[in-house]
């Protein structure tokens, strides 16, 4: 294992950024090549307890020349969010200079384009400098994994229409209980991947992607940083290498991938119509039927007409649910993976800012 570190400046004198990058050089220069990076929202560390463990099993493995492909790991993608803590409370989401998401407003360029991310550096604060550097390495492999998590969620993946179907066995093979199918429409780091192989050509959209998969991967909630949890999804993502030829081992095959794969046009968002102390009636990975209270909202405690009810639009499964008690007006509560489209207007793109 190869390890080094990029340094990104920081924007005043005297600071910087130390980015670890772990590399594994497979022996097979046909076989996929993969890009890994966990904690771009400093604070989701699910994913970091992941790698922590499958390089584990990489190292093993490359002792005994049993990788084949290439493997890159960025086990903490965000220094400069990891040190945004503010009174007690880490701000790993939103970069507190720009205000602008850690996952949003990376560049949307063609693959051929690529080298240009790291050229002339030095015009670009720290926050763009690490956007750039994360997407120049990610667009030097095939299979491309952003580790994410949720608030209170269970283990699912956003993945764009165009490596659908062909993406079900990573899904099976980290036994997810949801795909969400996007439209590649947003800035967010795995769609930007997408957007550079589907126009290869600036211009011409490419439909399908064969042999390529760029994913977000939300690896449950917030506080789902288990030791067993995460041994359990490094086999799984250990599983899916082996079975696209980019590490060699004795491997069992999974159960194929049951869950829904749904459009996000088909995911209900509900929302906190009023500010208040929230009830949930139902929890995470539950089935609702359509008019099933979900939720309660005390918005003036004591009074007769102090609190709202909030049901189910349709019928569908609660993916996520919000840890906070004390919800904002338009605070989101849930999401709930539908059979149908729901009939809130939805902006083109991902689902959050």
């Amino acid at each position: 294992m190869d390890v080094s570190e990029i340094i990104v400046p920081g924007d005043t004198p005297g600071t910087e950024w130390r980015l670890p990058v772990l590399r594994f050089k497979g022996h097979d220069p046909k076989a996929p090549k993969t890009y890994i990076q966990a904690a771009l929202h400093a604070g989701e560390l699910p994913g970091t307890a992941l790698l922590h463990f499958l390089c584990e099993r990489l190292r093993q493995a490359e002792s005994q020349g049993a990788i084949a492909g290439d493997i890159t790991i960025v086990p903490q993608a965000n220094p400069i969010g990891a040190a945004q803590s503010h009174f007690g409370e880490l701000q790993g989401r939103f970069d507190l200079d720009s205000r602008v998401n850690f996952n949003r407003d990376f560049p949307l360029i063609s693959i051929a384009d690529r080298s240009t991310l790291i050229e002339d550096l030095d015009d670009y604060p720290a926050t763009n400098r690490l956007k750039r550097q994360l997407l120049h390495m990610a667009l030097g492999a095939d299979l491309v994994l952003d580790l994410h998590c949720d608030d209170e969620s269970l283990q699912y993946a956003y993945i764009d229409e165009a490596f659908w179907p062909e993406a079900a066995d990573l899904a099976a093979a980290l036994d997810m209980e949801a795909v969400l199918l996007s439209d590649g429409e947003s800035s967010a780091f795995e769609e930007a991947v997408g957007f550079a192989w589907k126009y290869e050509i600036p211009g011409e959209r490419r439909p399908r992607l064969p042999g390529k998969l760029s994913v977000t991967v939300e690896l449950r909630g917030e506080r789902d940083v288990d030791p067993a949890l995460a041994r359990k999804d490094a086999d799984g993502l250990w599983q899916f290498l082996s079975a696209r030829g980019i590490v060699r081992s004795e491997m069992t095959t999974a159960a194929a991938f049951s869950g829904p794969a749904v459009p996000l046009d088909n995911v209900e968002i509900i929302r906190a119509p009023e500010g208040g102390a929230v009830l949930f009636h139902r929890n995470i990975g539950e089935r609702v039927a359509a008019g099933e209270l979900l939720a309660t909202i005390i918005i003036r405690p004591g009074q007769p007409d102090g609190s709202i009810d909030l049901h189910a639009p349709q019928d569908g499964l609660i993916l996520t649910r919000t840890s906070d008690r004390l919800v904002r007006r338009r605070g989101d509560l849930m999401k709930i993976a539908c059979g149908g489209a729901s009939k809130a207007s939805r902006r083109a793109g991902a689902l959050e800012n």
